[in-house]
């Protein structure tokens, strides 16, 4: 059992005891529902749906405004917890509130104007479509950037006239717990409601009869789980899970440049981002300048201490493991490598040399700060390896050939394609994830089309002659 998420019966609840990562010390310990307060949090927020559902868009948009006024009043207090429970730091859990915070007011703009359209038939009738909500949704979220997606699914499923079930990552419950509380306030009760747990209660959730969408982000194999109980369900599904997100690097790029695009996109939040950098692929005619120069941007990371620890010891443990097999099988660790002595779950910054494709360090998801690197011969090499995998969804390309930019955006099956920069984009963009990293949009003004069915209206006028209202 891990060392930084216990479980302890408390009567006949569990608690879910949660441990500093960056210390081992113990942060508090929150109760796990029960089969009876799930089923009857499903009950309640299927009383609250006609009601909510028959509010004025507007009206719901507002509320949307007043949980985002709510929730920067508690920023401070919020970030403070995030870093406590999962070692993220202050700076950052404030960026992700901030982020979520964006995201409500969005989608309080978007939601009155999201509309069907209207469709061509017989000139004395009228045709077209009405977004509905779908009904009561369940939304599991994660613990790498809290808030930002609670905020991002739970907003876009309020707005458009659904009822919500949140449970947030049993891995910051403490945190969950707040934000369930801060967001709650401003809607009518039973409209939001939050639920403390782990897997068992995610699963309790997702296999309910009366529940008509689950949006989860989370790992792949959960997310599986959830896509099996939903034919039996029948919930429509949205979900973003792992990815093994590849990094091209093109022979005619700064190689020092690529270098610290590679650093930061796999040792941001000490990797643990869904679309963190994975598996590089770079030309062998920089690949020596290159090398040099991510091995420096690690060791730089690593003795200025600006790594937070992985969310906890499993986490730690599964990062070192894949680590570990790579060395066995030939791979070099040039920095870090090792885990470290003391309390915590800290993981330094490591980059791997000599990497081949077969390497679970290449072909699994790893979600800690690991810079496996491949050399290649080609950049249509490099492309043909990152189009390879289970996962689907991003990818990062390197290169200053339009050419070659055009040949990924073609040939990779993701669902993001990014040229030049790893992270970093418009706002409002909606990815579909490919194979196992998921399905549906998770993200934009598409996520109001998730989370509403259509109905087709056909009017037409009543026979010539005809007096209104008459039988």
């Amino acid at each position: 059992m891990s060392a930084i998420v216990q479980r302890m019966h408390h009567g006949a609840n569990e608690l879910i005891v949660i441990r500093d990562p960056r210390t081992g010390e113990e942060v508090g310990a929150v109760p796990e529902a029960l089969p009876l307060h799930v089923r009857k949090a499903v009950n309640a927020s299927r009383a609250a749906l006609q009601s909510w559902a028959a509010t004025p868009p507007a009206e719901r948009g507002s509320s949307l405004r007043a949980a985002a006024r709510a929730l920067a009043e508690a920023a401070p207090a919020l970030a403070r917890m995030n870093n406590r429970e999962t070692g993220r730091p202050v700076d950052e859990a404030l960026a992700g509130i901030e982020a979520g915070i964006a995201t409500l007011e969005q989608y309080a703009e978007l939601g009155p104007v999201h509309r069907g359209h209207s469709l061509r038939g017989h000139p004395l009738a009228s045709d077209y479509t009405v977004a509905e909500p779908r009904g009561v949704a369940v939304v599991l979220t994660p613990w790498n950037d809290p808030v930002a997606v609670a905020c991002g699914l739970i907003g876009a499923a309020l707005v458009t006239g659904n009822t919500v079930v949140h449970k947030a990552s049993e891995r910051c419950p403490h945190l969950g717990t707040m934000l369930g509380d801060i967001l709650g306030a401003a809607f009518p009760p039973d409209v939001l409601i939050s639920l403390t747990g782990g897997s068992g209660v995610g699963a309790l959730l997702t296999e309910q009869a009366g529940v008509d969408v689950v949006a989860h982000v989370g790992s792949t194999a959960a997310g599986v789980r959830i896509a099996k109980a939903s034919n039996l369900t029948g919930a429509h599904v949205i979900r973003e899970n792992g990815g093994n997100d590849p990094l091209v690097v093109d022979d005619d790029v700064d190689p020092a440049w690529a270098a610290e695009q590679a650093a930061v996109g796999a040792f941001s939040n000490s990797g643990q981002i869904c679309t963190a950098v994975e598996r590089i692929y770079v030309h062998r005619a920089i690949a020596a300048p290159f090398c040099e120069a991510l091995e420096q941007a690690a060791r730089r990371r690593n003795r200025e201490g600006t790594l937070a620890p992985l969310v906890d010891v499993r986490l730690r443990d599964e990062v070192h493991r894949q680590v570990e097999n790579a060395l066995r099988e030939g791979a070099r660790a040039v920095e870090g490598g090792s885990v470290p002595a003391g309390p915590g779950a800290h993981y330094p910054a490591t980059v791997l040399l000599d990497c081949t494709a077969d390497m679970d360090i290449m072909t699994e998801e790893t979600f800690g700060p690991v810079a496996p690197v491949q050399v290649v011969d080609s950049f249509d090499e490099g492309l043909r390896l990152a189009a390879e995998g289970r996962y689907g969804l991003a990818a990062t390309v390197l290169t200053g050939r339009i050419a070659h930019a055009q040949q990924a955006i073609a040939s990779l099956p993701v669902g993001t394609v990014k040229i030049n920069a790893v992270f970093g984009g418009a706002p409002g963009g909606a990815a579909q994830p490919r194979g196992d990293s998921g399905h549906g949009f998770g993200y934009g003004p598409e996520l109001l089309d998730e989370f509403t069915r259509v109905k087709v209206v056909h009017v037409a006028a009543p026979p010539a002659g005809s007096e209104s209202g008459q039988p």
